[in-house]
């Protein structure tokens, strides 16, 4: 079972990691700069899902409805959590999602979710039964209605073909970090280019400093009179990454927005795609 869910999918997201008390503050200010992808997690460790939900509240009482936002969040195993696990860590799988999705639909004070991943499998270098116990935990997730997408970050290309291959609802959604040195996840973008999954990068800034640095960047964005990361950006969106930012600078935002009135020609995305230091 697969369903193509592009056409609801935003051009750009905003993420909310390592916000801390800021999270609320910075996430209006992205919606009201033209935002309306938000990706957060149940994992008070890196993020402060319950800000997310104050900031939409907020902008609710700004006219800025719901449901023309993009809302996306995950389930995080207890191994990526710190003590604070929103769930209870001796209860089965399935009721560990259950339990951490009703949390995060508190937290965010919404019926319901775009997007919903998982963080992280729990198996190297394949899936082992707690992946495909949470995934099917998810499966039901989505079938309920309360989730309109579903599926993976930080997953290699392996257990992203399995997953496509044994899953009743398959992967519709993977987001990882992206890395130049290694060809910006080729593999996993390919295949979730050719299999309608919606390849969401993270970091490609920040994993990636040399990029803006080299002199042909540089030269193609005084070309365009455009900065470094906006080529870099609008690379990623030619080469079929869905880009996350998680810039908590006003100006960088809006500016992060404009990567859509120009475009590159394929020999610059493919210079991009081959710069590895």
């Amino acid at each position: 079972m697969h369903r193509d869910k592009s056409k609801k999918f935003p051009s750009f997201i905003y993420g909310t990691a390592w916000k801390e008390e800021a999270t609320a503050e910075l996430v209006k200010r992205a919606v009201l700069a033209g935002f309306s992808g938000i990706d957060t997690a149940n994992q008070p460790r890196h993020y402060q899902e319950h800000l997310v939900g104050e900031a939409l509240k907020e902008l609710a009482g700004e006219d800025i409805a719901r449901e023309s936002l993009f809302i996306q969040t995950k389930f995080t195993p207890a191994n990526g959590q710190d003590q604070r696990i929103p769930y209870d860590p001796y209860a089965d799988l399935t009721s560990q999602v259950k339990q951490s999705f009703a949390r995060s639909l508190q937290n965010l004070q919404t019926d319901y979710v775009d997007s919903y991943l998982l963080h992280g499998p729990y198996t190297q270098p394949g899936l082992g039964k707690e992946d495909w116990e949470v995934w099917s935990a998810m499966e039901e997730l989505y079938r309920s209605g309360k989730v309109k997408c579903i599926g993976i970050s930080n997953v290699n290309i392996g257990q992203l073909m399995l997953l496509s291959e044994k899953a009743e609802i398959k992967p519709m959604v993977v987001q990882n970090r992206c890395f130049a040195a290694l060809g910006w996840d080729r593999e996993v973008r390919n295949f979730c280019n050719a299999n309608h999954i919606i390849y969401e990068g993270f970091s490609l800034l920040t994993a990636n400093p040399f990029v803006m640095q080299n002199p042909r960047v540089q030269q193609i964005a005084r070309e365009l009179k455009k900065t470094p990361e906006q080529v870099v950006f609008r690379f990623s969106t030619q080469a079929g990454i869905l880009p996350l930012t998680g810039t908590t600078n006003e100006q960088h935002m809006k500016e992060d927005l404009q990567v859509t009135d120009f475009t590159l020609n394929p020999d610059e995305v493919k210079l991009i795609e081959s710069i590895t230091e």
